[in-house]
C-alpha cells in the first residue's frame, strides 16, 4: 500500500473513532455509556442529555464521514491518484464508519454509524442520501421511531444506489454493504420492534434506547 493511501485510510479511521457522543455527554456530567441504550450515538445523547447536545453530536459524527470522504482525499492524494483510483474517497469514508462503530479508544464498542454514513454518502452519492432522507423523514412522521426510520433509510440506500448516479459497481457494492452493516448494528432494535417495545420519539421513558 502506498504511503498516501495508508495515511488516507488511517486518518479516516482515527477521525471516525473520535467518540463525540461520549465527549459531549461528559461535558454535561453524564457518561452516555451508562444511560439509556448505552450507545454513544446522537439518538441516545439526544434522549439522555438533551436535544441540542444530540444535534451537536449528530453534526460532528456527520462531519467525520464528510471530511473523510471529501477533504482527506484532497489532502492526502494527488489529482492523478484520484483519477486512477476514483473509489478511494468512498473507501476512506468506509474506514471512518468502521472507526465510529469500532473505536480503538473504547475497546471497539462504538455507535451504529448512521450520522457518519450520511456524511460519507453526501460526499460520494448525494442522490442516495436524498432518497434516504425522504424515507427517514416519512417514517418518523408516521411511526416516531428513530431506529425504524434509520433501518428503512439504510435499506433505501442499499437499494437505490443501484439505480442512481454515480454508476459504479464498486460504489454500489460498498454502499449496499454499508447499508446492511447499519441494519445489522440495529439488531437489538429490530428485536424490540418485533416485540412492540421500541421507544417512540417524544414519549418519555427512563430507559429509552437507541
Amino acid at each position: 500500500m502506498q504511503i498516501p493511501t495508508f495515511l488516507l485510510l488511517a486518518s479516516s479511521y482515527l477521525l471516525g473513532s473520535i467518540p463525540f457522543g461520549l465527549l459531549i455527554s461528559r461535558t454535561q456530567g453524564v457518561d452516555i455509556r451508562t444511560k439509556g441504550s448505552g450507545n454513544i450515538g446522537a439518538t441516545n445523547v439526544f434522549r439522555m442529555v438533551g436535544k441540542k447536545w444530540g444535534l451537536l453530536c449528530f453534526f460532528f459524527d456527520f462531519l467525520k464521514g464528510l471530511i473523510s470522504a471529501w477533504i482527506f482525499p484532497i489532502l492526502w492524494l494527488s489529482a492523478a491518484d484520484l483519477q486512477a483510483h476514483p473509489n478511494l474517497p468512498l473507501l476512506a469514508g468506509a474506514f471512518a464508519i468502521i472507526g465510529h462503530n469500532f473505536p480503538v479508544w473504547l475497546k471497539f464498542k462504538g455507535g451504529k454509524g448512521i450520522a457518519t454514513s450520511a456524511g460519507v454518502i453526501v460526499a460520494v452519492a448525494p442522490w442516495c442520501i436524498l432518497v434516504a432522507a425522504i424515507v427517514w423523514g416519512s417514517c418518523m412522521v408516521i411511526s416516531r421511531i428513530v431506529s425504524l426510520s434509520s433501518i428503512l433509510a439504510a435499506t433505501a440506500i442499499a437499494v437505490s444506489t443501484w439505480f442512481l448516479p454515480p454508476a459504479s459497481p464498486v460504489i454500489d457494492g460498498i454502499l449496499t454493504a454499508l447499508g446492511l452493516i447499519a441494519i445489522y448494528r440495529h439488531r437489538a432494535n429490530i428485536q424490540r420492534l418485533l416485540k412492540g417495545e421500541e421507544h417512540r420519539f417524544g414519549k418519555k421513558k427512563a430507559n429509552a434506547e437507541q
